[in-house]
């Protein structure tokens, strides 16, 4: 059994995929297998292409069910004790998987380890330096368009970014996978929330480097699809992961960020995809599918929650003053 499996989702990916995976081949460690889960592409198969590669495997669903459900399935078809996620629009360094291996391997208390990304058309810049959360019911990446230069540092995160990191499967078996409902966006938000409810904890690891071209499957950085799925998981994400308490102190902070958000949307002309996103998050968590996936809280969580309510008011900070 390898110590890594590399679970790599692809969605109409075929302009990316080959670059991804010739980036895995010439890796200073050896011991990982690769799972690419094809989400029900529109485009052709990338079968023959995935298994031209050695260790590597392919799984074709049927449906699209999102970045959840598609690297849902590859965890649970491998079985290493480590499993890193890579978007397909990435390439990533020759000692990547080495060095996120050796920052988690020794931390039985960390569940995930951010790799640095780096905007791969202008390497200068950062493209996601880890993921924080706020009261303002945002999450947002770390560093974006900033100087890579400035994030040299290791330093612990509210969660890793997805598209590059590696994750603890014992987490996996003890709070469970990526939440379906997600689809995606926030997923990983959420799945670092629950992470840091169980005891564990997330850190950027600058020394894995990976470059991302970003938003390769969904198209723009604004589009209707992202903005109005991103505004439906932000209700979900607070209704599933936060105690009565936390709501009530946070509900002004959440009241604000919508306005802003709709400012901002609105110049875009994207308000109605995001008063959309909006309703439908306020019906969904009103449905059996959201209240099963909602976090039994235990004494300990209850009392980690007033760290993590501190990390979100941190996190309110950074985003306003972009530290």
């Amino acid at each position: 059994m390898p110590q890594i499996s590399i679970v790599i989702p692809n969605y109409n990916g075929s302009e990316y995929l080959k670059g991804c995976l010739d980036s895995l081949q010439n890796q200073t460690m050896k011991d990982f297998d690769i799972w690419v889960v094809d989400d029900a592409s529109t485009e052709a198969s990338q079968k023959s292409l995935v298994y031209s590669y050695p260790r590597a495997h392919y799984i074709e669903r049927s449906t699209n069910g999102g970045f959840s459900a598609a690297v849902n399935d590859g965890i649970k078809a491998s079985d290493a004790p480590f499993v890193i996620l890579l978007n397909n629009d990435t390439t990533v360094a020759s000692d990547f998987v080495e060095k996120l291996y050796h920052a988690i391997e020794p931390r039985p208390s960390c569940f995930s380890a951010q790799a640095k990304l780096v905007n791969m058309y202008n390497q200068t810049l950062i493209d996601d330096a880890g993921d924080f959360y706020s009261t303002l019911g945002w999450a947002f990446a770390r560093g974006k368009g900033r100087s890579v230069a400035d994030f040299i540092f290791r330093s612990n995160v509210f969660a890793a970014c997805a598209g590059a990191a590696i994750y603890r499967r014992q987490g996996f078996e003890l709070f469970g996978l990526f939440d379906e409902q997600h689809f995606c966006y926030l997923e990983d938000i959420d799945i670092g929330y629950r992470a840091k409810l169980y005891g564990f904890y997330n850190f950027y690891e600058p020394t894995a480097i990976c470059y991302h071209a970003g938003s390769a499957s969904s198209g723009s950085q604004y589009n209707e699809f992202k903005v109005r799925l991103s505004a439906r998981n932000t209700i979900y994400l607070a209704y599933k992961n936060q105690l009565p308490w936390q709501k009530i102190i946070n509900a002004p902070m959440m009241w604000l960020g919508r306005q802003i958000k709709r400012s901002f949307f609105a110049k875009k002309g994207l308000l109605d995809a995001y008063n959309q996103g909006i309703r439908e998050g306020k019906e969904f968590i009103k449905t059996s599918d959201a209240m099963e996936n909602k976090v039994n809280f235990t004494p300990k969580m209850m009392s980690r929650s007033f760290e993590i309510q501190w990390e979100m008011i941190v996190g309110t900070l950074r985003r306003v003053f972009n530290f």
